[in-house]
């Protein structure tokens, strides 16, 4: 098995950040038809920083870990900052090419996060 693999796999199985956050101050869900991933992002932010972040749903491995993954890059960091990320930043997280089918999983976690930055609760 190489590395990226047991990488995504230890993500998926011990996803990082993963839960809800009843106070969060935005929100949104995303999801994607063609393989039926599903994801929620509950952000808190304070002064413009991501103090908090997690994720809820479920779907393929890809999706899980990119979602965990990313919540560990942008905790703690500058909305401007997660924002200005683009799907590259998140293929260099996982370390993997994917797919023209699972690029969508890998970048559903993107989508979702820059959503919920948009759309205070």
């Amino acid at each position: 098995m190489s590395l990226y693999q047991d990488l995504i796999l230890d993500h998926y199985r011990n996803p990082r950040n993963h839960g809800t956050l009843k106070k969060a101050t935005h929100r949104a869900a995303g999801s994607n038809p063609l393989c039926g991933d599903t994801l929620q992002m509950d952000i808190i932010v304070k002064n413009d920083i991501i103090k908090d972040v997690k994720f809820s749903g479920s779907g393929c491995a890809i999706s899980q870990a990119s979602a965990s993954l990313l919540t560990e890059a942008v905790k703690k960091k500058p909305i401007k900052e997660a924002l200005s990320m683009e799907p590259k930043d998140v293929l260099e997280l996982l370390n993997m090419g994917l797919s023209p089918n699972r690029l969508k999983c890998g970048l559903l976690s993107l989508e979702t996060l820059k959503s919920a930055l948009r759309h205070k609760r």
